[in-house]
């Protein structure tokens, strides 16, 4: 009878565990499927504000424009139809707004009933006009014809240096000056947090005492339960002061900032992997290396970090994920400027951070909504890369060991 209790026990639990291991992956599996869905969302639709029509007068051989064309026009950068591969005709902008300026109150009602007829009336007598008006506007008997402005495309998303997912008339969706934010200030806090964390790692595993390392290590892995904010606020008030009197500069909300705040913040994971790794060196490899003649520090160098490199690697690169997926902490000290950074001490804007800005502003179903699912899509690639890293790494450790 205890048998076929414990029998029936171990099953249930056996089960149960089975069903929520399922239950977890479909859902992470449905978050993933959810990011992507939104994303791709963004290459179907134009880029114009939703519920408006561009048109041109039906003599016009132009019957297509790229967004960052039509923003040139309305910027009056391009000024000529020949310069898009049209007639030889100066281009006349026209919106909704200026339709007083061409016909009298008494001609457009006293409801303004007759403008989609004006407008109509309009575009078919002046050949370079390029009317930008509201659809409801549109005149079913409308004699001009409708202008197609280009989907975004993958490559224009990802190569576009302009980040104005709100700009009228046509929104300005590229990345790359926030990949690039992402990357200066990522970088510059492994560049911070990898020696200081090895040298902390090393001292801990093979210098320090008992009391020393029973003190330092709960006091290490208290600063990963620091929440994110209170990093940030410690950044804006003792960090960016810093920054700004020691490099003389207008503003210490730098790349430079976000760099030392992340580094912290990356410590305690690079401290507590690359000492698990170190101490795992084999008893054996160090006595050998002190038998042959060699000092702590030249076994330190030359035995135990050549061994431990595969764990300090994925210590690093884990730290760098750390890195790239924060938010709170960059958004506070870093300056959210949306423009190509060219030195760590100008203001700048990582991916987490401009997705933690905008999405509650943005209107659920829109262009900027599925723009900012798309920079998730970017970021869950990039974090997805850095686990894939590790796990390569992690399985080079493992086969050595064996060896």
């Amino acid at each position: 009878m205890n048998t076929r209790i414990k029998k029936f026990t171990t099953k249930l639990i056996e089960g149960l565990l089975f069903l929520c291991g399922t239950i977890s992956s479909l859902v992470v599996l449905l978050i993933i499927c959810f990011l992507f869905k939104e994303g791709i969302g963004l290459f179907q639709t134009q880029p114009i504000e939703e519920g408006y029509i561009v048109a041109v007068n039906k003599n016009n051989i132009v019957n297509t424009l790229s967004p960052a064309q039509f923003k040139e026009i309305f910027d009056q950068n391009i000024s000529n139809w020949s310069q898009l591969g049209g007639n030889n005709d100066s281009i006349i902008l026209f919106r909704v707004d200026d339709i007083s300026n061409y016909y009298t109150d008494e001609e457009l009602g006293a409801n303004f009933e007759n403008i989609p007829q004006k407008i109509s009336e309009l575009v078919e007598k002046t050949s370079g006009m390029i009317a930008f008006f509201p659809e409801k506007y549109f005149d079913k008997n409308f004699t001009g014809k409708k202008i197609e402005i280009d989907k975004t495309t993958l490559h224009a998303f990802l190569s576009n240096k302009e980040w104005f997912p709100t700009a009228q008339p046509v929104a300005q969706l590229g990345v790359l000056p926030l990949i690039l934010g992402t990357l200066w200030v990522s970088l510059g806090a492994i560049l911070i947090a990898l020696p200081l964390g090895l040298a902390t790692a090393i001292y801990m595993a093979e210098i320090a005492n008992k009391k020393v390392r029973r003190f330092l290590k709960p006091v290490i892995e208290l600063l990963a339960g620091i929440p994110s904010v209170v990093y940030g606020f410690f950044g804006l008030i003792v960090i960016v002061p810093m920054i700004q009197q020691v490099f003389n500069l207008p503003v210490g909300e730098t790349g430079l900032a976000g760099s030392i705040i992340l580094g912290i913040m990356a410590l305690p994971t690079i401290i507590t992997i690359s000492e698990d790794a170190i101490r795992n060196t084999p008893r054996a490899m160090k006595e050998a290396s002190l038998a042959l003649g060699a000092s702590k520090w030249q076994t330190i160098h030359r035995v135990i970090i050549p061994y431990s490199a595969s764990g300090i690697t994925a210590a690093a690169i884990l730290g760098i994920g750390r890195a790239i997926g924060e938010t709170m902490a960059v958004l506070m000290v870093t300056g959210n400027a949306a423009v190509i950074p060219h030195s760590i001490l100008e203001p700048m804007r990582t991916i987490p951070a401009t997705i933690a800005a905008e999405l509650g502003e943005a209107p659920q179903g829109g262009m900027h909504y599925k723009a900012l699912f798309a920079l998730g899509c970017i970021l869950f690639i990039i974090t997805l890369v850095i686990n894939l890293i590790v796990e390569i790494v992690s399985n080079r450790r493992k086969k050595l060991t064996k060896i």
